[in-house]
């Protein structure tokens, strides 16, 4: 009579499907958003790898692009961020929204649940712009159940000593304040996957 060990149980993935913000662009090895997150986690004893599909200058329609090919990790959960460079370059708010509604109805296919993070337009593109952008992010939520934090530069964005030269970019002590106050949602998203 043999006895089996019972295998160990494997961390959960999560897919962090984005732009250069998820990516970490400009940031040295490490220090970006994916690897702090994923330590964060594991310091909270979670047992998570974060998978990191942010691609620089990516838009929605990108993101989309690269959902089917993003499902073949099987992930246990995503994080969406995308629509940051649909506004950088005016882009129309009703065609973002089609993406990420379409990136959310892939993922919501497969059963991941999925934590949403919503961007604000950049106030140069006019008040008339931003009310059709900014208000994407929780109706996307809502229509999908998902889980909402609702700006990805919360707490950080126009604030030089947390950004890059080029004012956009969170350098890292940035995109610690930023997984510091997204944490507790990332923390909820892992629940839904253990339970």
């Amino acid at each position: 009579m043999s006895t089996v060990a019972p295998a160990a149980a494997a961390p959960i993935k999560i897919l962090a499907l984005g732009t250069s913000l998820t990516q970490g662009y400009g940031v040295p090895p490490g220090q970006d958003f994916t690897a702090v997150l994923e330590t964060q986690l594991r310091a909270s004893h979670l047992d998570v790898k974060l998978i990191n599909a942010g691609v620089s200058g990516d838009t929605s329609a990108g993101g989309l692009s690269r959902v089917d090919w993003s499902l073949a990790d099987h992930p246990d959960a995503a994080i969406v961020e995308l629509g940051s460079n649909d506004a950088l370059r005016g882009q129309s708010p009703a065609q973002t929204e089609k993406n990420i509604s379409a990136v959310l109805a892939k993922l919501t296919a497969a059963h991941v649940p999925v934590l949403l993070v919503g961007m604000k337009a950049p106030r140069n593109l006019g008040p008339k712009y931003a009310a059709q952008f900014d208000p994407i992010y929780p109706k996307l939520a809502k229509q999908y159940g998902t889980l909402l934090y609702p700006f990805m530069l919360d707490g950080v964005a126009l604030n030089a000593k947390l950004n890059q030269a080029d004012g956009i970019h969170p350098n890292p002590a940035g995109v610690k304040i930023i997984v510091g106050k997204m944490l507790p949602l990332v923390e909820q998203l892992v629940r839904l996957v253990m339970h």
